[in-house]
């Protein structure tokens, strides 16, 4: 019996760090898309890449 309770103290310890490391990711996630949108308005951008309007095909 000793060892299940061993054992359940240990898994449930290791559950409680994958839920503290996956919430700080998904913390940084949003923070740095939100510091991302508020940089593009900052500098006039619009997050996408510019191309142009035409090609021109030399044949």
């Amino acid at each position: 019996m000793a060892n299940v309770i061993l054992f359940l103290n240990s898994f449930f310890s290791y559950l409680l760090v994958f839920v503290i490391i996956v919430a700080l990711v998904i913390v940084a996630c949003v923070l740095g898309a939100k510091w991302r949108k508020s940089s593009d308005a900052k500098n006039g951008g619009t997050g996408s890449p510019v191309l142009p309007d035409t090609v021109d095909l030399k044949e």
